[in-house]
Protein backbone atom coordinates (compact mmCIF):
# COMPACT_ATOMS: atom_id res chain seq x y z
CA UNK A 1 0.00 0.00 0.00
CA UNK A 2 0.92 3.71 -0.64
CA UNK A 3 1.74 5.70 2.54
CA UNK A 4 -0.29 8.36 3.43
CA UNK A 5 0.27 11.89 2.39
CA UNK A 6 -0.15 15.47 3.64
CA UNK A 7 -0.30 18.74 2.94
CA UNK A 8 2.46 21.39 3.33
CA UNK A 9 0.74 24.12 5.48
CA UNK A 10 2.45 26.71 2.99
CA UNK A 11 2.32 25.08 -0.59
CA UNK A 12 -0.34 22.67 0.25
CA UNK A 13 1.92 20.10 -1.94
CA UNK A 14 1.34 16.53 -0.52
CA UNK A 15 4.45 14.55 1.19
CA UNK A 16 5.04 11.49 3.53
CA UNK A 17 4.47 12.71 7.50
CA UNK A 18 8.01 12.42 8.26
CA UNK A 19 9.38 14.85 5.84
CA UNK A 20 6.78 17.74 7.21
CA UNK A 21 8.67 20.00 9.93
CA UNK A 22 7.19 19.21 14.23
CA UNK A 23 4.58 21.98 14.50
CA UNK A 24 4.33 24.37 11.80
CA UNK A 25 4.26 20.98 8.92
CA UNK A 26 6.28 22.58 6.42
CA UNK A 27 7.85 21.11 3.51
CA UNK A 28 11.84 21.40 2.95
CA UNK A 29 11.51 24.10 0.54
CA UNK A 30 8.84 26.21 2.10
CA UNK A 31 11.15 25.82 5.23
CA UNK A 32 14.20 27.52 3.08
CA UNK A 33 11.90 29.99 1.92
CA UNK A 34 10.32 31.24 4.80
CA UNK A 35 12.76 30.18 7.90
CA UNK A 36 11.78 30.97 11.35
CA UNK A 37 13.81 34.11 12.65
CA UNK A 38 13.43 36.17 15.55
CA UNK A 39 11.68 39.73 15.43
CA UNK A 40 14.05 42.86 15.11
CA UNK A 41 11.85 44.41 18.27
CA UNK A 42 10.21 42.03 20.39
CA UNK A 43 12.69 39.16 19.80
CA UNK A 44 9.94 36.51 19.61
CA UNK A 45 10.27 33.83 16.92
CA UNK A 46 8.30 34.39 13.73
CA UNK A 47 7.81 32.92 10.52
CA UNK A 48 9.56 35.12 8.07
CA UNK A 49 7.14 35.41 4.74
CA UNK A 50 9.95 37.42 2.51
CA UNK A 51 13.84 38.85 3.59
CA UNK A 52 12.84 41.92 3.75
CA UNK A 53 10.47 41.08 6.59
CA UNK A 54 12.38 41.70 9.93
CA UNK A 55 9.49 42.17 12.38
CA UNK A 56 6.50 39.85 13.42
CA UNK A 57 3.07 40.86 12.56
CA UNK A 58 2.21 41.95 15.97
CA UNK A 59 4.99 44.77 16.25
CA UNK A 60 4.13 45.27 12.83
CA UNK A 61 0.42 46.83 13.34
CA UNK A 62 1.44 48.30 16.44
CA UNK A 63 4.63 50.26 14.41
CA UNK A 64 1.35 51.71 12.69
CA UNK A 65 -0.26 52.37 15.59
CA UNK A 66 1.90 53.82 17.92
CA UNK A 67 5.11 54.00 15.98
CA UNK A 68 8.61 53.30 16.58
CA UNK A 69 9.22 51.28 19.80
CA UNK A 70 11.67 52.69 22.27
CA UNK A 71 13.64 50.07 25.24
CA UNK A 72 12.11 48.61 27.72
CA UNK A 73 13.23 49.84 30.84
CA UNK A 74 13.23 46.42 32.64
CA UNK A 75 14.42 44.22 29.68
CA UNK A 76 16.26 46.38 27.70
CA UNK A 77 14.57 45.11 24.65
CA UNK A 78 13.43 47.90 22.20
CA UNK A 79 9.21 46.77 22.55
CA UNK A 80 7.80 49.44 24.63
CA UNK A 81 5.17 51.11 22.33
CA UNK A 82 2.88 52.48 25.07
CA UNK A 83 5.08 53.76 28.20
CA UNK A 84 8.46 52.95 29.35
CA UNK A 85 8.14 49.12 29.75
CA UNK A 86 7.43 46.08 26.72
CA UNK A 87 3.76 44.55 26.70
CA UNK A 88 5.50 41.04 28.13
CA UNK A 89 7.33 42.60 31.47
CA UNK A 90 3.88 44.62 32.13
CA UNK A 91 2.12 41.55 31.94
CA UNK A 92 4.66 40.01 33.57
CA UNK A 93 4.54 42.44 36.61
CA UNK A 94 0.98 42.46 36.96
CA UNK A 95 1.12 38.77 37.74
CA UNK A 96 4.35 37.94 39.13
CA UNK A 97 4.98 41.84 40.63
CA UNK A 98 8.17 43.34 40.38
CA UNK A 99 11.24 42.13 38.33
CA UNK A 100 14.24 40.32 40.25
CA UNK A 101 18.36 40.56 39.12
CA UNK A 102 18.23 37.66 36.27
CA UNK A 103 20.85 35.56 37.66
CA UNK A 104 22.81 34.90 34.21
CA UNK A 105 22.49 38.71 32.55
CA UNK A 106 22.22 40.41 35.57
CA UNK A 107 19.50 42.69 34.56
CA UNK A 108 16.86 43.57 36.58
CA UNK A 109 14.35 41.88 34.25
CA UNK A 110 13.52 38.06 35.63
CA UNK A 111 10.26 37.64 36.91
CA UNK A 112 9.85 34.74 40.08
CA UNK A 113 7.60 32.44 38.21
CA UNK A 114 7.63 30.59 41.81
CA UNK A 115 7.98 26.66 41.34
CA UNK A 116 5.76 26.79 37.97
CA UNK A 117 8.91 28.49 36.17
CA UNK A 118 11.62 27.25 38.08
CA UNK A 119 11.18 24.09 37.36
CA UNK A 120 11.68 24.57 33.33
CA UNK A 121 14.88 26.16 33.97
CA UNK A 122 16.41 23.76 36.78
CA UNK A 123 15.43 26.27 39.56
CA UNK A 124 17.15 29.27 38.38
CA UNK A 125 15.55 32.63 38.52
CA UNK A 126 16.83 34.02 34.83
CA UNK A 127 15.07 36.15 32.10
CA UNK A 128 12.49 35.66 29.32
CA UNK A 129 15.78 35.62 26.77
CA UNK A 130 18.11 33.44 29.16
CA UNK A 131 15.47 31.32 29.76
CA UNK A 132 15.08 30.70 25.84
CA UNK A 133 18.67 30.61 25.60
CA UNK A 134 18.48 27.75 28.39
CA UNK A 135 16.35 25.50 27.31
CA UNK A 136 17.67 25.87 23.66
CA UNK A 137 21.08 24.71 25.09
CA UNK A 138 19.66 21.65 27.11
CA UNK A 139 17.97 20.91 24.08
CA UNK A 140 20.97 20.56 22.22
CA UNK A 141 22.63 18.33 24.83
CA UNK A 142 19.98 16.46 25.21
CA UNK A 143 19.81 15.18 21.32
CA UNK A 144 24.13 15.36 21.44
CA UNK A 145 23.33 12.99 24.51
CA UNK A 146 21.57 10.88 22.60
CA UNK A 147 23.64 10.07 19.90
CA UNK A 148 26.50 9.60 21.88
CA UNK A 149 24.64 7.65 23.83
CA UNK A 150 23.51 5.14 21.08
CA UNK A 151 27.18 4.69 19.65
CA UNK A 152 28.74 4.75 23.25
CA UNK A 153 26.32 1.70 24.11
CA UNK A 154 27.67 0.09 20.82
CA UNK A 155 31.09 0.44 21.41
CA UNK A 156 30.96 -0.48 24.96
CA UNK A 157 29.54 -3.85 24.39
CA UNK A 158 32.04 -4.60 21.74
CA UNK A 159 35.15 -3.69 23.78
CA UNK A 160 33.23 -5.69 26.48
CA UNK A 161 32.74 -8.81 24.37
CA UNK A 162 36.72 -8.57 23.00
CA UNK A 163 37.53 -8.02 26.63
CA UNK A 164 36.16 -11.30 27.46
CA UNK A 165 37.45 -13.68 24.94
CA UNK A 166 40.59 -12.01 25.53
CA UNK A 167 40.14 -13.29 28.82
CA UNK A 168 38.70 -16.67 28.18
CA UNK A 169 41.43 -17.52 26.07
CA UNK A 170 44.47 -16.41 27.86
CA UNK A 171 43.50 -16.58 31.38
CA UNK A 172 45.10 -13.85 32.05
CA UNK A 173 43.35 -12.64 34.94
CA UNK A 174 45.60 -10.26 37.07
CA UNK A 175 47.10 -8.95 34.73
CA UNK A 176 43.73 -7.75 32.87
CA UNK A 177 42.12 -6.56 36.05
CA UNK A 178 45.97 -4.47 36.72
CA UNK A 179 45.57 -2.90 33.15
CA UNK A 180 42.23 -2.21 33.57
CA UNK A 181 42.38 -1.03 36.86
CA UNK A 182 45.27 1.58 35.93
CA UNK A 183 43.68 2.89 33.04
CA UNK A 184 40.62 3.96 35.47
CA UNK A 185 42.91 5.48 38.09
CA UNK A 186 44.55 7.62 35.28
CA UNK A 187 41.20 8.50 33.97
CA UNK A 188 39.76 9.08 37.44
CA UNK A 189 42.84 11.12 38.44
CA UNK A 190 42.05 13.76 35.07
CA UNK A 191 38.58 13.84 36.40
CA UNK A 192 39.07 16.80 39.37
CA UNK A 193 41.23 18.60 37.21
CA UNK A 194 38.37 18.49 34.22
CA UNK A 195 36.09 19.48 37.24
CA UNK A 196 37.98 22.29 38.55
CA UNK A 197 38.76 23.91 34.64
CA UNK A 198 35.08 23.58 33.57
CA UNK A 199 34.29 25.95 36.94
CA UNK A 200 36.66 28.39 36.56
CA UNK A 201 35.39 29.04 32.23
CA UNK A 202 31.91 29.15 34.20
CA UNK A 203 33.23 31.24 36.61
CA UNK A 204 35.06 33.39 33.93
CA UNK A 205 31.92 33.32 31.44
CA UNK A 206 29.21 34.40 34.54
CA UNK A 207 31.77 37.24 35.38
CA UNK A 208 32.61 38.41 31.61
CA UNK A 209 28.77 38.66 31.08
CA UNK A 210 28.06 40.70 34.27
CA UNK A 211 30.88 43.17 33.59
CA UNK A 212 30.10 43.46 29.70
CA UNK A 213 25.58 43.99 30.12
CA UNK A 214 25.74 47.71 31.63
CA UNK A 215 28.28 48.80 28.61
CA UNK A 216 25.71 47.13 26.22
CA UNK A 217 22.77 49.35 27.76
CA UNK A 218 23.39 52.53 26.72
CA UNK A 219 24.78 51.59 23.55
CA UNK A 220 20.93 50.07 22.89
CA UNK A 221 18.81 52.94 23.54
CA UNK A 222 21.36 55.50 21.57
CA UNK A 223 20.79 53.10 18.40
CA UNK A 224 18.24 54.29 16.27
CA UNK A 225 15.30 51.55 14.97
CA UNK A 226 13.22 50.74 12.44
CA UNK A 227 11.45 48.00 10.85
CA UNK A 228 14.62 47.63 8.00
CA UNK A 229 17.10 47.17 10.83
CA UNK A 230 17.88 43.62 10.90
CA UNK A 231 21.16 43.45 12.82
CA UNK A 232 19.65 45.24 15.99
CA UNK A 233 20.95 42.06 18.85
CA UNK A 234 20.12 42.74 22.43
CA UNK A 235 22.73 42.24 25.05
CA UNK A 236 21.08 39.76 26.65
CA UNK A 237 20.32 38.04 23.73
CA UNK A 238 24.13 37.29 23.35
CA UNK A 239 26.04 33.52 23.06
CA UNK A 240 27.45 34.33 26.62
CA UNK A 241 24.36 31.99 28.50
CA UNK A 242 24.27 29.28 25.49
CA UNK A 243 28.81 29.12 26.85
CA UNK A 244 27.77 29.13 30.33
CA UNK A 245 24.81 26.34 29.68
CA UNK A 246 27.18 24.08 27.84
CA UNK A 247 29.95 24.56 30.45
CA UNK A 248 27.39 23.11 33.25
CA UNK A 249 26.23 20.36 30.64
CA UNK A 250 30.09 19.07 29.84
CA UNK A 251 30.05 18.92 33.86
CA UNK A 252 27.30 16.96 34.16
CA UNK A 253 29.15 14.51 31.02
CA UNK A 254 31.87 14.25 32.83
CA UNK A 255 30.69 13.09 35.94
CA UNK A 256 27.85 10.67 34.20
CA UNK A 257 31.32 9.37 32.09
CA UNK A 258 33.06 8.63 35.52
CA UNK A 259 30.28 6.82 36.81
CA UNK A 260 29.79 4.59 33.67
CA UNK A 261 33.53 4.07 33.94
CA UNK A 262 32.54 2.45 37.72
CA UNK A 263 29.97 0.31 36.55
CA UNK A 264 31.89 -1.02 34.20
CA UNK A 265 34.47 -1.34 36.51
CA UNK A 266 32.33 -3.20 38.62
CA UNK A 267 30.80 -5.69 35.87
CA UNK A 268 34.19 -7.01 34.93
CA UNK A 269 35.31 -7.72 38.44
CA UNK A 270 32.07 -9.59 38.67
CA UNK A 271 32.84 -11.41 35.71
CA UNK A 272 36.40 -11.85 37.10
CA UNK A 273 35.01 -13.26 40.51
CA UNK A 274 33.24 -15.98 38.74
CA UNK A 275 35.80 -16.93 36.42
Amino acid sequence: AAPALYACTKCNQRYPFEELSQGQQLCKECRIAHPIVKCTYCRSEFQQESKTNTICKKCAQNVKQFGTPKPCQYCNIIAAFIGTKCQRCTNSEKKYGPPQTCEQCKQQCAFDRKEEGRRKVDGKLLCWLCTLSYKRVLQKTKEQRKSLGSSHSNSSSSSLTEKDQHHSKHHHHHHHHHRHSSSHHKISSLSPEQDQGLWKQSHKSSAAIQNETPKKKPKLESKPSNGDSSSINQSADSGGTDNFVLISQLKEEVMSLKRLLQQRDQTILEKDKKV
